[in-house]
């Protein structure tokens, strides 16, 4: 860090930042710095400001801190001293092979069961690849299996003391490649054993579990116990808890019910990298208790800690019903979605499905019934009773005839209603389907609403100009949707990935984001 200048040149550079609405940004060179440790406190003043002018002299006081702490945290801009500054070193000191080795012997006498450590080949490849997505293989060391937070903590401290990667590990339903493990392998933690149900609390509509429990066994048992709640979260069939808040999940109840945030995932017990054990919060709904500690853990992916315990809010499970209807293209559909949400009308979901989806869906041979090969919009319509789901579906009719659509097919019972549904949930089995032998890239963008029709119309456009097959779904109520590229080679391949970059940067001028 810099020695401060002479407080002349401070305050004239106090004065100039005071004016500008926000400070500069930073040139790329110089937005990676190495922070120290601040500089002690002056100690304070003996005399005494007079209770008039206390206030005032507060706000100077606190401008003038303010802006210094600017100035002082802001690296300075000469391309030399730049040069000179350190930074943090990215390269990770892994353990050598024989610290590995040590580390495995180590895990084999601490858990006494045969059965929870594993260096057999035909797991370790089961635990680094995956047929759902184009990443390379990537296999860990060894292969765990604990049954407690006890063990995972265990696992943490034997990888600490061996400097070895750690790679949780439950349903591995992910296609962005979460479960892989390092170049140097690792230990696999593979929570799938810890799926219990600890405790259900029906009055105040939450539930504590382990981290391996799949969300669709979860709204199983609780349908079997009858108890009218249910955990509106719905990634992939076979998602775990864990993994769903670990990767922050959307799903297609989206539009009603968010994404995975602290007001679905109460609390949680993790194991830190230091093998220490942390409850983020209590059970209350509400804490204004200091920092919502949670949040750290949601959507960090497993680089924070493990999780190995948590505490899950329902929602009330009420009447649904489903209807799909079809446009002659992506841009009239997604315009129509802005305006069907806007009503405020029960809707729960709401699918984009483009024409190549479609088709797939019809390859794929599964659905009760043969589709147009058109872009459709698959609506789930909710309501508390039949008058009230046929008010919602009335409506959407109405707001998307508006924009050119046809064929509008309201499910006539519930298992018609399940049967609809599902051809939407195998989205990635038909897409895969639609090209045999195919791998496929799953992408996932988000944009404002607002946006969405231009984002995928562009990117279809650009996809077709280009001669790559995909399919397009996704939680437009949101702005999110997933194009799957398809491809079989190498040539191919090539040319996903940069339509995927030209899609991702399209994402981000319309002010999006990326997965």
């Amino acid at each position: 860090m810099h020695l401060a200048p002479s407080s002349r040149a401070a305050a004239k550079r106090l004065a100039s930042s005071l004016q500008r609405a926000r400070p500069p940004a930073l040139p790329a060179a110089h937005r990676s710095y190495s922070s120290t440790p601040a500089d002690p406190a002056p100690p304070s003043p003996k005399g005494k400001s007079s209770s008039s002018n206390a206030p005032l002299a507060f706000a100077l006081g606190a401008a003038l801190s303010g802006g210094l702490a600017y100035y002082l945290a802001t690296p300075s801009r000469d391309p030399a001293a730049a040069q000179n500054r350190p930074r943090a070193d990215l390269n990770t000191q892994y353990g050598s092979p024989a610290d590995f080795k040590q580390a495995i012997a180590e895990l084999r006498q601490v858990f006494a069961d045969a059965d929870a450590v594993t260096t057999d080949v035909e797991d370790l490849e089961e635990h680094g690849f995956s047929e759902n997505d184009y990443h390379p293989s990537s296999h860990p060391s060894v292969v765990v299996w604990p049954a407690s937070t006890a063990d995972v903590v265990k696992v943490v401290q034997i990888a600490v003391k061996y400097r070895m990667p750690v790679i949780p590990y439950s349903g591995a339903t992910s296609l962005e490649g979460h479960f892989r493990a390092p170049a140097v392998g690792g230990i696999c933690v593979d929570l799938s054993k810890m799926d219990n149900i600890i405790e259900i609390h029906e009055s105040d509509s939450d539930v504590v579990c382990q981290p391996g429990l799949r969300w669709m066994d979860l709204n199983e048992t609780l349908k079997k116990k009858g108890i009218p709640l249910f955990f509106p979260l719905d990634p992939a069939p076979g998602a775990t808890i864990g993994g769903m808040l670990s990767t922050g999940c959307s799903g297609t109840n989206a539009v009603r019910y968010g994404t995975a945030k602290a007001e679905w995932f109460l609390n949680a017990t993790v194991v830190l990298p230091s093998g220490e054990v942390i409850k983020t919060r209590r059970r209350a709904r509400k804490s204004s208790a200091g920092f919502d500690t949670t949040k750290l853990f949601i959507g960090a992916e497993g680089t924070l800690g493990i999780v190995t315990e948590v505490t899950i809010r329902l929602a009330p499970l009420l009447p649904t019903n489903v209807a799909v209807v079809q446009f002659p293209d992506v841009r009239s559909a997604t315009e129509a979605v802005i305006e069907v949400v806007n009503a405020g009308v029960g809707i729960q979901c709401v699918e984009l499905c483009d024409d190549q989806f479609m088709r797939a869906t019809n390859i794929y041979g599964q659905s009760s019934r043969k589709w147009p090969e058109k872009d459709s919009l698959f609506f789930k319509f909710q309501g508390p009773t039949p008058r009230a789901l046929k008010e919602t579906a009335d409506i959407v009719k109405a707001v998307t005839a508006k924009h050119g659509a046809t064929g509008f097919s309201l499910a006539r019972s519930d298992q018609e209603a399940h049967d609809l549904w599902m051809d939407r949930k195998n989205a990635l089995y038909s897409s895969l389907a639609i090209l045999p032998g195919a791998r496929g890239w799953s992408t996932d963008v988000c944009v404002p609403v607002s946006r969405l029709p231009e984002l995928v119309y562009e990117t279809k456009k650009d996809l077709e100009e280009h001669g790559l097959l995909s399919t397009i779904v996704g939680h437009v109520g949101d702005g999110n949707f997933h194009a799957l590229l398809l491809f079989r080679n190498d040539q191919e391949l090539e040319k996903a990935h940069a339509a995927v970059d030209r899609m991702v940067k399209r994402a981000i001028a319309l002010d999006g984001t990326c997965e």
